[in-house]
């Protein structure tokens, strides 16, 4: 069983990553050489050359316009963003972007698909409440972190006019949410605390609805003192009703 502490630090990296464009699912990792040419040759060394006329894209400054793009929605919305305002911001040039990305639309919906492919990890706290409550904290910082408050309303108003995006946003957050949502239910019908064959689509809306409506919905400023702990409660009153 995690315990809180650790799924939370598991949890808010991947919410920070996702947020940003960082950490190791947008970095890559590097690997040790053990295969032919990792190694050199007594008296001579061996270089591997890229084919000619290929590019080489170095993934530091892949990172950097990934990073730029996050906070250049934030800053200009999804509209007046621009490859001119994403090349300055990341410190490139505006060819840097184009070898990676034909446009700003296929470069969001790349950056938007990568969210939904990193998902959150689910909870396992041991308890259906305490599965909640931890999910709520850590999505309860996504959504209020500057970044995203900026980026999630701008690019939903986009979605509403580009099917595009409107499909990218559909599986960055629901298909995200419900892999989470759907661990949560399996391991909390496992345990007994709520029946088998519950409605997978409507325990979803019940677990993702209520925070979602007053952080990006509302926006309130500010969480009132034991929200997380009393929507915790109720939802998982919720769930057992079903």
């Amino acid at each position: 069983m995690t315990t809180n502490a650790d799924a939370t630090g598991t949890m808010n990296g991947t919410v920070t990553g996702a947020v940003t464009g960082t950490g190791a699912a947008a970095k890559g990792g590097k690997r040790s050489g053990t295969g032919p040419g990792a190694g050199t040759v007594p008296g001579k060394a061996r270089r591997r050359r890229a084919p000619a006329g290929a590019a080489v894209l170095r993934e530091d400054v892949t990172e950097a316009i990934r990073l730029a793009v996050f906070e250049e929605l934030a800053a200009v919305g999804y509209a007046r963003m621009s490859i001119e305002g994403i090349a300055r911001r990341a410190g490139v040039g505006k060819t840097a972007v184009y070898r990676r990305w034909r446009s700003k639309l296929h470069l969001v919906l790349d950056l938007v698909s990568a969210v939904a492919v990193q998902g959150l990890p689910a909870p396992d706290t041991g308890s259906l409440e305490g599965d909640l409550r931890l999910l709520y904290e850590v999505t309860s910082r996504a959504l209020r972190h500057p970044v995203a408050g900026q980026i999630i309303p701008d690019l939903q108003a986009e979605a509403a006019r580009n099917p595009e995006i409107a499909d990218a946003m559909q599986k960055a957050l629901r298909e995200g949410q419900q892999g989470v949502a759907n661990g949560i239910v399996a391991a909390a019908a496992a345990r007994g605390e709520v029946r088998e064959g519950i409605s997978l689509d409507l325990a979803l809306d019940l677990m993702s609805g209520p925070l979602y409506w007053r952080a990006v919905v509302v926006r309130s400023p500010k969480l009132p003192k034991g929200y997380l702990a009393s929507l915790a409660r109720a939802t998982a009153a919720a769930l057992k009703a079903l």
